[in-house]
């Protein structure tokens, strides 16, 4: 694991950081908010999920970890074409059997979406594991 320090510079009282108002970003952390999307949901056990969701992010072209701890994940993904680099949270909730997300550009006012359906991507992804 990397830079555990980096998690509590990400994390606010526990959570990961709200959007900023440009729609660039989604985060289940707020859901009454026009950047919200669902957390990734588990049964079973929460290491194995998180360890599946390691595995997905690693399988990811352009995607690297730059930090990560026993219950955060912080993934930098690059885009194609113009090579941006979007910041990927994931929050571990053992009791509640969530993996809380955020997704956001580094650069720029609109992403067209590209956050919201990379980790809808995500998603079935890690359901399908």
């Amino acid at each position: 694991m990397t830079n555990p320090q980096n998690s509590a510079r990400a994390l606010i009282d526990g959570k990961l950081q709200p959007c900023p108002p440009s729609p660039n970003c989604v985060c289940s952390e707020y859901p009454d908010t026009t950047h919200s999307i669902e957390p990734l949901a588990f049964s079973g056990d929460a290491d194995e999920a998180w360890t599946r969701l390691i595995s997905i992010l690693n399988g990811q072209p352009r995607t690297t970890i730059p930090a990560q701890t026993a219950d955060y994940i912080e993934a930098r993904f690059r885009t194609r074409i113009l090579r941006f680099e979007d910041v990927v949270e994931f929050r571990l909730d053992r009791a509640a059997k969530l993996i809380q997300v955020r997704s956001a550009s580094k650069v720029g006012y609109s992403d067209f979406g590209l956050n919201r359906r990379r980790i809808e991507t995500l998603r079935l992804l890690f359901r399908e594991e």
